[in-house]
């Protein structure tokens, strides 16, 4: 999967596990990812978690027959963070022929929770196939 000129170059995200049943991905906690007040910005956040169940989601299908998008997402931001790393986890919660929900856990290095989120994707058969 080529990430080059994309969400995951401009945040500095890295893929880290690549399976059906678990996307792995981490995201550094700098300039390109911190709010003002020098936090990680909830949104960046955000945008990790619906990479990883995308990516997810990606895996359940056949590509050249659908397309995944991101339909909906929620987010509790637990903890805040200035700098290091994060790292987020991405499982399914249920693997359908038209959607996908996936629950990403996103922790810090010491395991601790910064957020949880909850992921809709859609299943869309392409028009081209």
């Amino acid at each position: 999967m080529n990430t080059e000129h994309t969400l995951f170059e401009a945040l500095g995200i890295q893929s880290k596990i690549l399976e059906k049943d678990l996307v792995v991905l981490t995201m550094p906690v700098d300039e390109r990812t911190r709010q003002p007040a020098g936090f990680l910005h909830g949104g960046a956040s955000v945008a990790l978690a619906e990479s990883a169940a995308s990516i997810g989601a990606i895996l359940h299908i056949d590509r050249e027959k659908f397309h995944v998008f991101g339909m909906e997402i929620n987010a509790n931001h637990i903890k805040s963070k200035r700098d290091g790393e994060v790292t987020a986890k991405a499982k399914p919660i249920h693997v359908g022929r038209s959607t996908m929900v996936w629950e990403i856990n996103i922790t810090d290095e010491q395991g601790d929770l910064i957020s949880v989120s909850r992921c809709t994707i859609g299943v869309v058969p392409r028009k081209d196939a």
